[in-house]
């Protein structure tokens, strides 16, 4: 297949923004998957915020670094992604270069536990002020489930609505598949 899948897209945006050194963060932790790949593009002298309201999500992701020797490259928080202006340090903001989310439930776990539009929107909101130009936002959006869909008419219709001299918005979906799959909304600073 030529295209790319959405979570393959969703890692060639970020690969495509950041540099070893780059300070970014994972708004939701999850297993540690996406925490490990930016701790990989980001090096010893960069740093990763995470953020996910779950412990599990956060004892997962810990071990997954630790399990791959760059633990020392994270800083990870049992805060909900809506409070991230407030635990990144002031000294790193207007230095984020990017930032990913997979909206939804932590996989295997429970799901009525899920990210609500009104936090991912605020994350969002404070992350745009905490960017450099040219910085990315990437949304992972899963909404095969009641929450989700919700979340996702309620993003689409804030992000539709950002200024184009603020920021671009790009959708990334394949529209014939069953199933809701995921897809991707990604914001790029200006």
């Amino acid at each position: 297949m030529k295209l790319e899948r959405v979570l393959q897209f969703a890692k060639t945006l970020i690969e495509k923004t950041v540099v070893p050194g780059d300070i970014v963060v994972d708004a939701t932790l999850g297993n540690g998957h996406d925490t490990l790949f930016l701790a990989n593009l980001v090096g010893d002298e960069g740093k990763v915020y995470g953020f996910d309201i779950q412990e599990q999500a956060v004892l997962n992701s810990q071990a997954r670094l630790e399990e791959h020797h760059v633990v020392h490259r994270a800083v990870l928080f049992q805060e909900g992604h809506e409070k991230l202006q407030q635990f990144i340090p002031l000294f790193e903001h207007g230095k984020i270069k990017a930032a990913i989310f997979n909206l939804g439930y932590l996989p295997g776990s429970d799901k009525a536990i899920v990210t609500k539009p009104d936090t991912t929107i605020l994350a969002i909101e404070q992350l745009l002020n905490m960017m450099t130009p040219e910085a990315i936002i990437v949304l992972v959006i899963y909404h095969g489930h009641p929450e989700g869909a919700i979340e996702k008419d309620q993003l689409m219709e804030y992000v539709k609505q950002l200024d184009q001299k603020e920021a671009r918005v790009l959708l990334y979906q394949f529209l014939n598949q069953q199933n809701d799959p995921p897809f991707i909304v990604a914001i790029e600073k200006n």
